[in-house]
């Protein structure tokens, strides 16, 4: 619970704010999670903190601890540990893959682009695979010909939010809004309502996964990421990373954007695409769209 915290006091410290007044590269390495370090130790809080959730147990026997009793301010983070404890997300039923699917969901999130989207779509025309887009309000309202532009290549969009906010440190009015400015954005733009969704950094909070039900958003979370955001990394080991014991039915999480990571990082993406493709076509595993 102490590193838990600790994490939390960290993410909201963080600076280094760009377009739209979102957390930036450092902000998106820290808040996604993509510290490998702790990974494991979020890991292991999570599995404890599941352990002791519920009411407290009473016995007549002294030497039987009682239940703890989980601080409302952990209970309501809980959401935020499903992306690297499959635990959570199925105590939460937060999907992180598809199951029963034939292939591999690969989904894009920050967009849409300016030249991160092009350069992705056209990738993806050339080897006739279709994508799920997770789309940014404030993103598309800057570029509503290039979101409709996805949909009309016959790829599936989702919700990624309408500003690219973490979750823990929203009221829950706050999120509801964000909600309806970024699918009312999208919907004008594409003439499509999106009935997915992933939140920045894949974090609910409490407030926010009840919001996105309420909306009739299904969340979808990931099974398997490139960590294309980060500044130190190679197109290989994106590819590499994206489809380590991939198989069918993984969500391969990638980005198309780079306003809220490290500045270029969609042009490593835009190469690893291909890699990630070939080795999956070597693995005989096919794509599907994340519906």
């Amino acid at each position: 619970a102490v590193q838990f915290a600790a994490r939390l006091r960290v993410l909201s410290g963080l600076g280094g704010r760009r377009e739209g007044g979102s957390l930036g590269a450092a902000g998106a390495r820290v808040v996604g999670l993509g510290c490998e370090t702790g990974v494991t130790a979020l890991e292991r809080f999570s599995a404890a903190l599941l352990a002791n959730l519920g009411p407290r147990r009473t016995t007549a026997n002294p030497h039987n601890r009682r239940r703890a009793i989980i601080p409302p301010v952990l209970r309501r983070a809980l959401p935020a540990l499903a992306t690297v404890a499959p635990s959570v997300a199925q105590r939460l039923h937060l999907p992180r893959t598809l199951p029963h699917s034939a292939g591999v969901a690969l989904t894009f999130d920050d967009g849409p682009h300016p030249e991160g989207t092009p350069a992705i779509l056209a990738i993806l025309a050339q080897a006739d695979v279709k994508a799920t887009f997770f789309l940014v309000g404030e993103q598309v309202e800057r570029r509503p010909a290039l979101a409709a532009e996805i949909v009309a290549e016959g790829h599936s969009i989702g919700l990624h939010g309408h500003r690219h906010r973490c979750q823990l440190w929203l009221r829950a009015g706050e999120i509801v809004d964000d909600y309806r400015r970024g699918m009312a954005a999208i919907e004008d733009a594409t003439g499509h309502s999106p009935e997915l969704h992933r939140p920045p950094y894949g974090i609910y909070s409490d407030a926010g996964l009840r919001a996105a039900r309420a909306d009739r958003l299904r969340p979808l979370l990931w099974s398997q990421w490139g960590r294309d955001w980060r500044r130190f990394t190679t197109p290989e080991r994106i590819a590499a990373l994206a489809t380590d014991h991939v198989a069918a039915g993984d969500v391969i999480l990638l980005h198309d954007a780079d306003f809220y990571s490290s500045r270029g990082s969609h042009r490593r993406t835009a190469k690893a695409l291909p890699l990630v493709m070939a080795e999956l076509g070597r693995r005989e595993i096919g794509t599907v769209l994340a519906v």
